[in-house]
């Protein structure tokens, strides 16, 4: 299993949404930042939003044991690439995952 690199690209924020939906002085992401850069493997990275990593660990889960492309080579054209976004209907925050050839390391002890 390897790391994967998590980059943000992207943070995106819908004001016509805010306005209608959001709570007063509403705005993009707070917690990330374009060229933001974490590695994940099993577990979320530090300082990486808890919602953000539900919503693209699956696709860490994937590159880490070797994908190549996703559902039948319609989505992204580049092998080992996802390009995913957080749940955030609002401000979501765009990130490209890519693997590296680090080897992922369990960083605890097991309950047995």
């Amino acid at each position: 299993m390897k790391k994967c690199r998590i980059e943000v690209l992207k943070t995106t924020f819908h004001d016509d949404l805010a306005r209608e939906y959001g709570c007063p002085g509403l705005g993009p992401c707070p917690m990330h930042r374009v060229g933001q850069v974490f590695y994940g493997d099993y577990a979320k990275p530090e300082g990486l939003c808890d919602e953000a990593w539900k919503a693209i660990y699956q696709y860490v889960f994937a590159l880490a044991h070797g994908c190549g492309k996703f559902y039948y080579g319609d989505w992204i054209d580049r092998p080992g690439v996802a390009i995913c976004a957080c749940n955030d209907g609002i401000r979501p925050v765009i990130f490209k995952i890519t693997p590296t050839e680090e080897e992922a390391e369990i960083n605890y002890t097991p309950i047995r």
